[in-house]
């Protein structure tokens, strides 16, 4: 037998059924059935069939193009439904606006000499998130710049933090300092930059001030410190008249606010993009009536005297005679503009017309004016005083007292007769209740119980009930000066009217005005009203002098000498304003010079002098007399020469 193995029959098994064998065609019909395939053998791997990615395919695709149809929906919202809303606000976002201030208007004396006037000034700004740990690496970021800047702004530290550290994250701007001095600003920018060079070479500094700004302003400042500060009162924060002057023209004074609009990049100006700026207009210039100088010497003297004599307040007012125009207008105690932390709350008025106070004997030239212009008596007629008088349920008597006197009228003036002064007002009418209606409407001509004309913030009119109301007493005590209400502006304008031939000016504090355009503006004309004839004025004005140089007057301390001087004494009973009952005293001088070619009034007033005398010619006498000869020689007014007429006193 051959050693050759015979060869093996190949058996063909049954094709797959996903994979039929190569080039067999598929089963048709009629074809035989084709086997089942074998069972998988123990251990052969499991084939895992994947899904169709076809659903999936088809909600990413509807995803897709929800989303895009979203976004073509917003886009044409925006591109053309709202492009002009959108456009709008974008164009708010690029551009931004800015206040330019105006410069308020100067305030100066009847010379040009500055009373008030505005420099350069920067409000001191902040912004909170460049203080955060983010911006500065350091939690006590607000600390730190408020140690800085404190004492620089003389601002509480622990305030300063409040506002460098504020409950609203988001905000971008705080106001530290308002109208700090250019000085200020200068420190604050050397630090912050010394600051920054440090922090360029040690890491460990931090540049504390690196969020502080500052922003242009303008400050007032009253060169002569507290000089006629009741006249011009004051600007507050807000860059508004606080008093004075400064809050009665303001609207003048203030002149009106520019703007302007540019773009902006990142807080930066964007030069190539334009603005939009409408310029400010400066405020007008105001010139007052007021003499520096003459202020000056006013102002000195009530202090003084207010000192000496420990007395709550006093004044002094000087006017010119022809023109109305108040030369000086003086308060003690006062303060300074410049520094209201200083002042209390009490000096911060101008007491020459906001202080109604009873006048005393200085009304009396009202009542005589009356006498005299009624032709019920002259300057010699005859007037018995008693030591004591009995009227209605009083029994009145004078300041001292004294055996009976035979006085002229002249006389009931010179020596300041209350007793003489009711006895010679009762002629006036029939009866008491005429000749109070009389008087009445003289006081009323003088212009008391009546706003002055100045305009001024706080001024008061007095108190003057109609006759019909005075009571059993003030039918006697109004005629010498109680019982009625007067402002220190009133009673000097009663004597400026007796000074000017009878004629009433109203008094006026602003001479005029300068707009931006360099044009003076002169006040409008003061009204005028007659109120007694020019030979009753003479003839007060010839009394007035009796009390002055007459021996027997109550006002030698006001002689001049080589002057002829008109004045009067007036010691009243004061009401505290605290209590509204009788408390201490006022005491006054008001009069004139030259007497019989007038030119300056002057009237001084101290309210409740506690030391040394309270009577109005010992410590009035002397401010008169001082405040007067300085006016006089400042105006360069001469001694007439002429003599006095010497009334008599007596008969």
């Amino acid at each position: 037998m051959s050693d050759r193995e015979p060869p093996r029959r190949r058996v063909p098994g049954p094709a797959r059924a996903d994979r039929p064998a190569s080039g067999r065609r598929r089963p048709g019909p009629g074809a035989r059935p084709a086997r089942r395939p074998a069972p998988a053998r123990p251990g052969a791997p499991k084939i895992l069939k994947l899904g169709s990615p076809r659903p999936r395919l088809r909600m990413v695709s509807l995803a897709l193009t929800l989303v895009l149809i979203a976004f073509v929906v917003r886009l044409l919202q925006v591109q053309a439904v709202d492009a002009s809303a959108y456009a709008a606000k974008a164009e708010q976002n690029r551009y931004v606006g800015q206040i330019l201030p105006a410069e308020r208007g100067g305030i100066t004396d009847r010379n040009g000499v500055a009373l008030a006037t505005s420099v350069d000034a920067y409000d001191i700004t902040a912004d909170p998130t460049m203080f955060t740990r983010k911006q500065l690496k350091v939690d006590d970021g607000p600390e730190q710049a408020a140690a800085l800047l404190a004492p620089i702004i003389g601002m509480d530290q622990d305030k300063l933090v409040q506002k460098l550290r504020p409950k609203n994250k988001g905000l971008r701007y705080v106001l530290l300092a308002r109208r700090q001095i250019p000085q200020v600003w200068t420190q604050i920018k050397d630090l912050k930059a010394a600051l920054n060079a440090k922090a360029q070479t040690d890491k460990s500094t931090v540049n504390a001030l690196a969020g502080v700004f500052s922003t242009p302003s303008t400050k007032r400042i009253y060169p002569n410190g507290d000089l006629g500060a009741g006249i011009l009162g004051w600007v507050n924060d807000s860059g508004q008249g606080g008093g004075g002057v400064e809050q009665q023209l303001n609207g003048q004074l203030a002149g009106k606010d520019g703007k302007i609009r540019y773009a902006q990049s990142g807080g930066r100006l964007v030069p190539t993009a334009g603005s939009n700026e409408t310029p400010a207009v400066p405020g007008t210039d105001v010139e007052l009536t007021i003499d520096r100088d003459i202020q000056w010497a006013a102002q000195n003297a009530i202090s003084e005297q207010v000192r000496k004599s420990g007395a709550d307040r006093g004044y002094v007012i000087v006017q010119d005679t022809r023109t109305g125009q108040i030369l000086a207008m003086a308060n003690s105690p006062g303060f300074d503009p410049n520094d209201l932390s200083k002042a209390s709350g009490n000096a911060l008025h101008n007491w020459a017309v906001e202080d109604a106070f009873e006048p005393g004997s200085t009304a009396k030239v009202m009542s005589m004016a009356a006498v005299l212009q009624e032709n019920v008596a002259t300057p010699l007629t005859h007037v018995v005083v008693p030591n004591r008088l009995h009227r209605g349920d009083r029994l009145f008597k004078d300041d001292i007292d004294h055996d009976t006197w035979d006085l002229t009228l002249n006389g009931v003036l010179a020596k300041s007769s209350n007793i003489g002064t009711i006895l010679a007002t009762g002629q006036l009418g029939k009866t008491q209740k005429q000749a109070n209606q009389v008087l009445y409407s003289y006081l009323r001509k003088f212009g008391i119980g009546s706003y002055t004309g100045l305009g001024f913030p706080g001024e008061t009119k007095g108190i003057l009930a109609p006759p019909d109301k005075w009571s059993t007493s003030q039918q006697y005590t109004i005629p010498f000066g109680q019982g009625v209400s007067v402002t220190a502006m009133q009673a000097a304008s009663v004597y400026s009217t007796i000074a000017n031939g009878g004629v009433r000016v109203e008094p006026t504090l602003v001479r005029g005005t300068k707009g931006p355009d360099g044009r003076f503006t002169p006040a409008a004309k003061p009204k005028k009203t007659r109120v007694v004839s020019a030979k009753t004025a003479r003839t007060l004005a010839q009394m007035l002098e009796s009390v002055v140089d007459d021996r027997e007057g109550t006002g030698n301390k006001a002689r001049i000498p080589g002057y002829r001087v008109a004045g009067k004494t007036g010691t009243a009973n004061r009401v505290d304003p605290a209590t509204g009952k009788y408390h201490g005293y006022t005491s006054s001088f008001a009069g004139f010079a030259p007497a019989d070619n007038p030119r300056i009034t002057v009237y001084c007033a101290i309210q409740n002098a506690t030391s040394g005398s309270y009577f109005g010619g010992q410590i009035c006498g002397p401010i008169y007399k001082e405040v007067m000869e300085f006016a006089l020689k400042t105006l360069q007014v001469p001694p007439t020469g002429a003599k006095a007429a010497n009334l008599p006193v007596t008969f």
